[in-house]
């Protein structure tokens, strides 16, 4: 699932493979997938897109932009894109075909639901894709000590979780389910520890942590668990994951205990991370 690690990992590897092209073909909705998500009528994108060059492609909190002069194309949560070069085979199945002059082309497929949005720029009123625009990025200066300590000092959330602070209610947009793992256990903070149990201490542990961890994901081409534009996967080796799920903790050799809470799968160390 693209988070913000993959949505920056994705932009930048758009940024080198599709910038300055113009787009030649649209197929939209080819397979169906009743858990594609389309902005208005899908059909429409061909007419909307061809003939577009493309510009910069963004990250916007978990989601990925592609802009052209008059439109965006905008991707999130399960959507995967893949770049097949000049004379690659077209594969069998997707929801949404881009082609460029070059005969290159971007194939984007649904893993368990996803928005694939194309639109004429500053049309779309989704509240998450605005809302991820209008907060700052965990990457920016803007986001510091000041702003994160009065954004777990509101009074709506010291009775939620760790896990609910991080992930829900687009607080920091893009900071999902998988990102958020690792965050806790560097901080050495359970998923499910209230934020007003919180101590000032701990709460300066989980802003460095949220800052030191998200950086490094990016830096090291994202998690391990996802793939990139070219079908890799990001070389950042998750602590807490499916791929660490009853292993041995990495600090302390303690079995990582996997559970459901809060509609999703929390991971964590009993030992590292104490409740």
């Amino acid at each position: 699932m693209i988070e913000i690690p993959e949505a920056v990992v994705l932009s930048n590897q758009l940024n080198s493979t599709i910038k300055g092209k113009v787009i030649t073909d649209v197929v939209a909705a080819y397979s169906p997938h009743k858990f594609a998500f389309f902005y208005g009528d899908s059909q429409s994108y061909s007419s909307l897109l061809v003939g577009e060059r493309v510009a910069d492609s963004y990250p916007r909190g978990g989601m990925v932009e592609i802009c052209t002069p008059k439109a965006r194309i905008v991707f999130g949560d399960g959507a995967n894109l893949t770049y097949y070069a000049p004379g690659s085979r077209l594969p069998d199945k997707h929801q949404l075909l881009i082609g460029f002059d070059d005969n290159s082309f971007l194939a984007v497929t649904v893993q368990m639901y996803a928005g694939i949005w194309a639109f004429q720029a500053g049309t779309l009123d989704n509240p998450y894709y605005l809302v991820a625009g209008e907060k700052p990025s965990i990457l920016s200066k803007q986001f510091n000590r000041e702003y994160f300590m009065n954004m777990i000092s509101d009074k709506r959330v010291e009775n939620k979780s760790a896990k609910a602070l991080l992930a829900t209610e687009q607080r920091i947009p893009g900071l999902g389910n998988g990102t958020l793992q690792d965050i806790l256990f560097n901080a050495g903070i359970h998923p499910k520890k209230k934020v007003q149990d919180l101590s000032e201490q701990q709460k300066d542990q989980l802003f460095i942590s949220v800052r030191k961890t998200v950086i490094e994901m990016c830096e090291k081409g994202g998690r391990d668990t996802e793939k990139d534009l070219f079908g890799n996967a990001g070389g950042y080796i998750t602590k807490l994951s499916r791929n660490t799920s009853g292993k041995p903790c990495c600090k302390c050799g303690n079995i990582i205990i996997k559970e459901n809470y809060l509609g999703g799968t929390i991971y964590y160390c009993k030992e590292c991370q104490p409740l």
